[in-house]
């Protein structure tokens, strides 16, 4: 399939640029939800250090009920935003997201969540979420200009490191308001704190905010979607939302270097699955540094995430100032993974808390640079009328063994040293990458003549065995 060339209205960019603020709210206060979650598991569930295997799995549960539905609803979430309009999609999800979070604001304030619920509600938001990010990755590529897609890229990388940089102290600040109130050391609004029982509460209701004001936003906003002509078959049969789906595996199947690329990214989202078991490093291998140094344990996670998020939007500014790589982009894929695990052997070394914040520092900082370069040679290769199917597809493989890391680090925390499992793991990385830059399908990636030439003698390899 050869692909026209398509060009972005002419306020694009600045639709973009509106997109970009409004779901950086809106990923900022999921992220306060998320670290209030985690504060709540680890400090009112299970506070005990002999409690330390049940918040293992706990922790893993969390991650898992965000991490499968994410992962496996994505290509029925391509296949379906390339079928309908992505800007309704998108304010449809984060309007289901809005309403899910305030049943989670409910039920802590009414002292009624258990761990059954939390992953209930968390495996919903993220079912919700693949259909909102599908709609939304595919949405950018069709309003910003070829020449600016590295840099909404990098833009795009920050969000996720902004917010991180951000929400932990503010989640922290608002899981302690109430308590302050009552101590009487708040000098505004002191009466209505004092009465909220759980903090958690206030970080959840900003989310809901955010949820409605990136819901509400889009509506005001010229954003395309592609038109589809091939939804009939040659016998004049509707094409089934599944056939879409297999369109999507079969695109990648037959150009093996995209499978390739997708492999670096398997093996790289398995590691850096490990660090789920940050909470458990925090309260048990760094307490003996940052116990004396008069840090709690919230503060200490807070510290670490925003360190780590000071790297990412550094990161992130600096690859949407640069541009990226213009050619062999592959190389800023493949470098930036090799020293993410270097990163992780350190992490995973360190007994002392200023270590761990470098590590977290470098791994989330290299995070914008290879996904930028990767997002780009994607969607300079994919036509657009494909990217729902291929993008959802590409998500799958990529990202499946994540889901499958955080299963395997509840098992492996309970009964090994958290610490030693990162630092093998982030050998395992660097490793494969280091073999990664003598794979000559990988080095040729973004040939494109040459992964056409492979795709159609894959076809006909393929047409033959029929």
């Amino acid at each position: 399939m050869t692909e026209t060339k398509y060009q972005a209205p002419p306020d694009g960019w600045r639709t973009f640029l509106l997109l970009w603020a409004t779901q950086s709210l809106s990923v900022m206060g999921s992220a306060l939800t998320y670290f209030a979650v985690t504060i709540w598991l680890t400090t009112t569930l299970y506070p005990e250090e002999s409690q330390k295997p049940q918040l293992a799995w706990a922790l893993s549960a969390v991650g898992l009920a965000f991490a499968i539905p994410t992962v496996f609803a994505a290509p029925i979430a391509g296949a379906f935003v390339d079928r309908h309009d992505r800007k309704r999609t998108m304010i449809a999800m984060d309007l289901a997201n809005c309403v899910l979070s305030g049943v989670l604001l409910s039920l802590i304030a009414a002292h009624a969540l258990n761990i059954y619920g939390l992953v209930a509600i968390m495996a919903l938001a993220a079912a919700f979420g693949a259909f909102h990010n599908a709609a939304f990755d595919t949405s950018y590529a069709m309003i910003v200009p070829e020449e600016k897609l590295p840099r909404a890229n990098g833009m795009m990388q920050t969000i996720f490191a902004l917010s991180g940089i951000l929400t932990p102290g503010l989640a922290a600040l608002l899981i302690s308001l109430p308590a302050l109130a009552r101590q009487g050391k708040l000098p505004f609004l002191p009466a209505p704190l004092a009465a909220v029982s759980d903090g958690a509460t206030l970080a959840v209701g900003v989310d809901v905010a955010t949820f409605l004001i990136a819901a509400i936003v889009p509506i005001f906003l010229f954003i395309p979607s592609p038109k589809r002509t091939d939804l009939e078959t040659a016998t004049g049969e509707k094409k089934s939302l599944w056939a879409d789906v297999r369109e999507g595996v079969t695109y990648i199947w037959r150009r093996r270097s995209f499978l390739w690329l997708l492999g670096t990214f398997t093996v790289a989202n398995f590691t850096s699955g490990a660090l789920v078991l940050q909470p458990l490093i925090v309260k048990f291998q760094l307490a003996p540094d940052w116990t004396p140094r008069g840090f709690t344990l919230e503060s200490a996670l807070a510290l670490l995430a925003t360190v780590g998020s000071v790297g990412g939007v550094v990161g992130g500014f600096a690859i949407s100032a640069w541009g990226g790589l213009t050619k062999r982009r592959v190389l800023g894929v493949l470098v930036p993974l090799i020293a993410s695990g270097l990163a992780l052997i350190l992490y995973g070394a360190s007994h002392w808390l200023v270590v761990t914040a470098v590590s977290a520092f470098l791994l989330e900082g290299l995070i914008p640079i290879m996904n930028s370069h990767s997002q780009t040679i994607w969607q300079t290769q994919t036509p657009r009328e494909l990217q729902g199917r291929v993008f959802s597809v590409r998500r799958l493989i990529a990202q499946f063994s994540w889901p499958l890391s955080t299963f395997v680090m509840g098992g492996l925390a309970s009964r090994f040293d958290p610490g030693a499992i990162i630092m093998i793991l982030g050998m395992i990385l660097a490793a494969w990458c280091v073999i990664g830059l003598f794979n000559p399908h990988l080095m040729r990636v973004e040939d494109k003549e040459w992964i056409e030439a492979q795709a159609l003698k894959n076809a006909g390899a393929a047409a033959s065995a029929d």
